[in-house]
Formats: structure tokens, sequence, C-alpha cells
């Protein structure tokens, strides 16, 4: 194995951050905002055929939980995101490390540990890809294999060299492409699924001695050469000493694409400035990346209205709350003639700060001929504007209750104890994860 493959170079740079309490904690409470998510995204479409698979084969495996919990967790578009890896970690690492961990039997400082190696490495790797993978490839899907074989192997103890061949057999299953996005297909939950199913099924082959190929990033056959035609490779061991990526990771507050978001932001700040009933048009500026996945002024679903920045645009200006309320059938038709007066825009500073800062600008002209603009460089949940810790609990409480668990807060308060060092919890109203806890002692 070369001394010099980006994937050794990653493992070392990874195994050598030292992991600080309040790093910890902060895992804890991304931990908490996925597994929140994967109990929510049971009450939908694609959570009742996913459930209904697990049922009737019957999963038991870490690689196949680990599958059902990611695509659970990816369902309602309410994950984190990591901007400038263009990349959800924590629908891909969380799952995977905490699947893992049941098997295994490990407690909360280890499952932790390992979510903050799992982030490092995906958003890592989503940083060198460039934007012309991001056209065609779906980050998460293609960049998570990556960072569920990093969890699963430090949770596993698999030195550096069964690490980088984890590694490399991850890399070679990447896959994920946006077509689904034509369709409203539920292929963006599957996405995460087998993100994680991935690396898992990755590192433990490793633990066995199953080689995999050390560069499997820059090699001429390799992933980059594949389906990164602008890749940054350095960017995969650039700034070591930067702290853990899983602290420059945001929180959505509002369950439509991250790329609606800063706009959104904006709209609700208009809404108490503006009746609607006066508005001539509203126009959004933006940068290419939300143009090109969310430009949809006529959507026919659920799923669509959060992939539309004129639907949430117009959602935010009329409505108190941008809940799941808000993209269903009769506010679609409701918002039907506000959203025909929403344009969209290419514009500076947004268009160049991408993927740094995700920002959007909200103009709205009034019949009588006068303007408001409302500006945002960072959204509401970015490290810049983030989530207080209350306001994360809360959120979770929200998808928690949604997803109608029972004693929620009891469920939050012992995943927060993770950082304690406690024993994982059982999951409630999942009796194929109960069954493996069961069986591992937990």
């Amino acid at each position: 194995m070369s001394e010099s493959t980006l994937t050794q170079r990653l493992t070392e740079l990874i195994m050598a951050k030292p992991v600080a309490a309040a790093d910890l904690e902060q895992a804890a409470l991304l931990t908490l905002d996925a597994m929140a998510n994967a109990m929510a995204g049971r009450i939908s479409d694609p959570g009742a055929i996913l459930l209904r698979w697990a049922g009737a084969t019957g999963v038991t495996d870490a690689e196949r939980n680990a599958f059902l919990l990611g695509s659970l967790t990816h369902i309602l578009e309410t994950d984190d995101l990591h901007r400038a890896s263009v990349v959800h970690p924590g629908c891909v690492v969380v799952p995977a490390a905490w699947a893992v961990a049941v098997q295994e039997g490990i407690r909360g400082h280890a499952m932790l540990k390992a979510v903050l190696w799992g982030f490092e490495a995906v958003t890592r790797v989503g940083m060198a890809v460039g934007p012309a993978h991001y056209r065609i490839w779906h980050n998460t899907a293609t960049c998570g294999p990556y960072g569920s074989a990093m969890a699963t192997a430090a949770l596993l103890h698999l030195d550096p060299v069964a690490t980088v061949h984890a590694l490399g057999n991850a890399g070679t299953q990447s896959s994920g492409l946006w077509q689904f996005l034509e369709a409203g297909a539920m292929t963006k939950h599957l996405h995460a699924g087998r993100a994680a199913e991935a690396g898992v099924l990755a590192a433990s082959l490793a633990r066995f001695g199953f080689t995999g190929p050390p560069n499997i990033l820059e090699g001429a056959k390799g992933w980059f050469t594949a389906t990164c035609p602008d890749a940054d490779p350095e960017a995969v061991i650039r700034d070591p000493e930067a702290p853990w990526q899983l602290l420059q990771t945001s929180i959505k507050p509002w369950p439509s694409c991250r790329h609606t978001h800063p706009a959104v932001d904006a709209a609700r700040e208009l809404r108490h400035q503006v009746a609607v009933e006066t508005i001539e048009q509203v126009e959004v500026e933006t940068y290419a990346a939300a143009l090109e996945v969310c430009n949809r002024p006529l959507p026919q679903s659920d799923y669509e209205a959060k992939f539309s920045l004129q639907h949430c645009v117009a959602a935010a200006l009329t409505h108190e709350h941008v809940d799941f309320t808000v993209f269903a059938e009769p506010v679609r038709s409701e918002l039907a003639a506000l959203r025909e007066r929403v344009v969209l825009r290419l514009a500076e500073p947004y268009a160049s700060a991408y993927p740094r800062a995700w920002g959007s600008a909200v103009t709205v002209t009034m019949r009588s001929g006068e303007q408001l603009t409302v500006r945002r460089t960072h959204a509401k949940g970015d490290p810049e504007a983030p989530l207080s810790p209350v306001e994360l609990i809360a959120k979770a409480r929200t998808l928690m209750n949604y997803g109608g668990v029972h004693e929620a807060d009891r469920l939050i308060d012992a995943i927060l104890a993770l950082s304690d060092d406690s024993v994982l919890p059982a999951l409630p109203e999942m009796p194929v994860f109960l069954a493996v806890q069961q069986n591992s002692g937990v």
C-alpha cells in the first residue's frame, strides 16, 4: 500500500484528532437530531414501506439495520446538512454507528467518537468532489459510504491498514443519481440507507482481512476520475488542525430542501411587514445549485413542494409555521396564485459565496410600487446562526411526537446522556432494533 494515498492520509488525520468533552456533547446533539428524524420518518408513505419490508425480511444484522435507519432519517427533509461538502452526514453516519454499536454492545463515548470520525470522513471527501459532481450525483449518497465506513472502523477498532481497506471498498460502492427528482420517486431515501449500509459492510469485511483499493479516490481508475471532473483532491486532507467538521454542520429548522432555507428565513421576516393581497411580485436572489435543484414553480406532491423555492417562499410569506402541513395539497392549491408571482434569479454575492455560505435575498414588490428586501448571508441553523440546544431539543421533541414516540422526553434524555458514556437506549416501536438489542445484552 502506497504511503501517500489519500485514504491513508485521511485515516491518519482523523485518528490523530483529539476529542474533547464538548465535541462529544455536540455529537450527542447531532445524534439526537438524526434519531428524531428517523422516528418521524416512519410516519410517511416511504417509511411505511420500509417498515413493512423490514418486517417481511426479518432484518437483524447491523448492515440492514443501518440501511433501515438511514433511509428513515432522510425522508422528511429535516436532517442536518454540511454546507462545504453539500452532504447530509447525519442520515448516513449516525444510523451506521448506532446499528454497529447496538450489535457490538458499545457504550456512549465510543459511539459518539465514531460519529465524529464518520462526519469527518464524509465531509472531507465531500469537500473535494467539486461542483460538477453535484449536478448529476447526490453527494450524500456518493460520499456517504466513506463516512459510515469510518464510523464503523472506529467501533470495530480497526487498525489504520484495515481502515484504509474499508474506505477503499466503501468508495467502490459509491452511487446515487439525481434522476429521481424528475419523477418524484422515493430514491433519495434509498440513497441514505444504502450509503449507511455500504460503509458498515466494507468495514465489517475489513475486520476479517478483506482488502480494498488504497487509492480509491485519486487512482487512474478511481472515484475522482470516474465521477468528479473538477475534483480538488487536496481538500480531503487540507487544514488538519481545524475543528471537527461535525461542529461545522448545520441543523435544519424547516422540513424542506436546505437550499430553500435562506430564502425561507428572509421571507419569514417579510411576512410581518407585508399583506399578501398587496404583493405584485416576489424576487428571490440565490446561487446556482439552489436554482438547479429547487426551481419548481408547479409542485405536484408534498415532496416536490419541499424542493420548490417558489412554494417554500410563498408558504413562508403566508404561514406562521413552515411545518409539514404547508407542503400538503390544500396549501399547494391555496398558494398557486402567489407561487406564479415568485421569480428566481442567480445573483451575487450568493453565487460566488456558495458553498462556503448559503445565502439568499427576497424582495417583495407591492402593487403600490414600494419594495422591501431582506437578505440572508447564512441560513438559520448554520454555525453562524445556530439553533440553541433548547431549540434543537424542541425540534427533536416535535419530530418524535410526530412519529408517535411515547415518552419522547425520556428518549431525548437517554440519547443526550451518551456524552456521559451511558448505554444506547432501545428505540421505541422499532421491533427490529429491539430484537437486536435484546440479543446483544444492551
